[in-house]
């Protein structure tokens, strides 16, 4: 492969410095200075852009890329200026799990990215369609002086499995190769491993329960070791895989160019389709302005039209309008919000198209997030492609102070020296310790759920009895923890950690970036609001509108009103949630202080909906998960706790619902 006419784009800090080379000036490494670290998918390809899956993608690559308050690359600019090579810092492509990005720049003409760190789900989904990365910077050297750079080159320090896919020029292709057996009706059962040693025993020395699970689940497949260690690539068969509209219609696509037109999907029955993301685009100020409705409703329906051919279930959140005609029977909701509410058990494996499937580990079973290629490849052949990852250990002590949440405990997480620095990138994190007893299972599935934004592979909670309650008073499920169901004494991890959750004080994130925490009462200056929202996978959960309404109701209670000029919008996560909700009477709550009730759907997390910010100016206060730019619009998102969105809606400014109450007369 040479590459003496690649072109290459640093992506510096500097906007002014990328606008000189897309206008055609050359520079060295040097010359482009501190490069941007923490490069987002929101910001390869903003999530209004995503109705788009065909070659017209590659026009916006890159089009949200922050710099300072500068968004230096236009709409067909990274396409028009003939650039191969990519480079920037650490943690390329964190957050979403969307392969439109890879997708975006290879259409562009991206070949390689070279960067100091990449998140797992971005470089897999890289790998997946033959776009190549690499943490080598000695081959910018090499490329600038016209050297022959080789397959061997590009591929070199990548596990095995990952380079043999690169060499086939992407995974369907490889499975097409590989695993063309699991396309019959026993194919897949036919690459099992040997299951008659137990998942318990000790033959390969202790193991962490998300080892045994794994392990339990592995499939024989070529270029997979026979006794995986840490790195080392691997099949999978799921008990469960999911997906939601703004994949489906790309997954279909890539299937049908690969297979035809007539293709089976593997255990159809075990595959659940959501429509989760899209219920208010008519009302999404992006969307409108960038005039995309009728892409959107275009993308909705190819996933209807694929759901209907192959006769898979498939749960569809209502308007508002629908909903006055619904004879109650619809159950819908945030796709992986939904998983944990109707379908995942312990020891089960559990895949989805989005990064926050790790909801579900709050059961004790493995999840985490894929692309599409992904999951194409799994539909058809029934195997999941996964990195083996290293564990790290989280150990609760004590117990949360009263008016804290699990999300407190998060924002703490992502602020520590062991996170900000990208060591969690690819990670299990297990929680565990005395601590974990006293969290319910709605405030694991936010640790969990959350353990996309620390960069982990998943999040895990081994079952116990607050797990068996969950799964009977809300599923009706009278499941049984089995003996193996536990990470053994003597299990391995790479890291640990220790929080005492009884140290713990409210915490909030600064705008762009979730890892951005600091505890309130270190704000060193006051934070006026525009925007209060309440909702997303995260934070839409029972117990979180337990906390919205006891903030509320203590507000009115008190004569407070929602100050003028603030708007305050609370969105359910799931159809449980809200008829929860109703039966408590806290619409009523709700609708007396002029908050604004959305049906179950993602919103204006995904920048999809209400709530969304529509002027730089706004300051949005949001208990959603992450905060990039242009996340939520183009405003400033400070990330908070249920009870501190709230109290800071109540208040007009950042603050936290114990401060509130101290500075308001009785």
């Amino acid at each position: 492969m040479n590459t003496f006419h690649w072109k290459i784009l640093y992506l510096s800090q500097d906007p002014g410095l990328i606008r000189r080379q897309l206008a055609g000036e050359t520079l060295t490494r040097e010359q482009a200075g501190p490069l941007r670290d923490d490069v987002s998918t929101d910001e390869i390809t903003p999530v209004h852009i995503m109705s788009h899956y065909d070659d017209s993608l590659g026009d916006f690559a890159h089009t949200g890329l922050r710099c300072g308050h500068d968004n230096p690359i236009e709409r067909r600019a990274l396409r028009q200026a003939g650039f191969a090579v990519l480079v920037a810092g650490r943690r390329y492509g964190k957050g979403s799990s969307r392969e439109h990005s890879p997708t975006a720049e290879k259409l562009a003409g991206v070949q390689l990215v070279i960067a100091e760190s990449f998140e797992r789900i971005y470089r897999q989904n890289a790998d997946n369609i033959g776009l190549f990365t690499s943490t080598d910077f000695s081959l910018l050297a090499r490329i600038e002086r016209g050297e022959n750079i080789t397959l061997a080159d590009l591929v070199r320090g990548r596990e095995a499995l990952a380079a043999s896919v690169l060499e086939a020029g992407g995974l369907l292709r490889w499975g097409q190769r590989f695993l063309a057996r699991a396309h019959s009706p026993t194919g897949v059962d036919s690459y099992k491993e040997d299951r008659t040693r137990s998942v318990a025993s000790q033959a390969n020395g202790p193991q962490t329960l998300f080892e045994k699970i794994l392990l339990c689940h592995r499939l024989a497949a070529p270029h997979t070791p026979a006794k995986p260690q840490p790195g080392d690539g691997l099949f999978v068969q799921a008990d469960w895989r999911f997906i939601h509209e703004y994949y489906t219609g790309m997954a279909d696509t890539l299937m049908q160019n690969a297979l035809g037109e007539h293709f089976t999907l593997q255990r159809p029955e075990q595959i659940v389709v959501f429509e989760d993301h899209t219920s208010y685009v008519d009302e999404s100020p992006a969307h409108v302005r960038g005039g995309l409705i009728a892409n959107m409703h275009a993308m909705r329906q190819a996933q209807r039209n694929f759901a209907a051919r192959h006769g898979l279930r498939m749960h569809r959140t209502l308007t508002e309008a629908e909903v006055l005609l619904d004879d109650g029977r619809n159950v819908a909701g945030i796709s992986h919000a939904m998983v944990a509410e109707h379908y995942a058990l312990p020891g089960q494996v559990v895949v989805g198209t989005d990064s926050h499937t790790p909801h579900s580990g709050a059961l004790g079973c493995v999840a985490f997030g894929v692309g599409t290629t992904d999951m194409a490849n799994a539909f058809v052949t029934g195997a999941v492609r996964v990195t083996l990852p290293e564990c790290v250990r989280v150990a609760l002590q004590g117990q949360l102070p009263a008016g804290l949440t699990a999300k407190d405990l998060m924002l703490h997480l992502l602020a520590t020296p062991y996170i900000r620095s990208g060591s969690g990138v690819g990670k299990v994190f297990e929680f565990a310790g005395g601590g974990i007893a006293h969290l319910s299972t709605d405030e694991r599935a936010t640790l969990t759920n959350m353990c996309a934004e620390l960069g982990g592979l998943t999040g895990i909670v081994a079952p116990d009895a607050e797990t068996l309650r969950f799964l009977r008073e809300r599923r009706g499920v009278d499941a049984v923890i089995e003996d193996w169901m536990h990470s053994d004494d003597g299990a391995q991890y790479a890291h640990h950690m220790a929080v005492n959750l009884s140290t713990l004080s409210p915490m909030v994130a600064r705008p762009g970036d979730p890892g951005q925490g600091l505890a309130l009462v270190d704000l060193p200056e006051r934070v006026r609001i525009d925007i209060a929202y309440g909702g997303s996978c995260t934070a839409g959960k029972r117990e979180d509108f337990d906390h919205y309404h006891r903030v509320l109701s203590w507000g009115l209670k008190n004569g407070l009103k929602v100050p003028e000029g603030v708007q305050v919008f609370l969105q359910y996560g799931t159809t449980a949630v809200r008829d929860y909700c109703l039966a408590q009477g806290y619409d009523k709550t709700f609708a007396a202080l002029g908050v604004r009730i959305l049906q179950p759907s993602c919103g204006a997390c995904a920048n999809c909906g209400p709530g969304s910010s529509t002027d730089a100016a706004q300051v949005t206060v949001s208990a959603i998960n992450r905060n990039f730019p242009g996340r939520s619009g183009p405003g400033q998102v400070w990330l908070a706790s249920p009870p501190t969105v709230m109290a800071s809606a109540l208040a007009g400014e950042l603050i936290s619902f114990e401060a509130l109450q101290r500075r308001t007369p009785p």
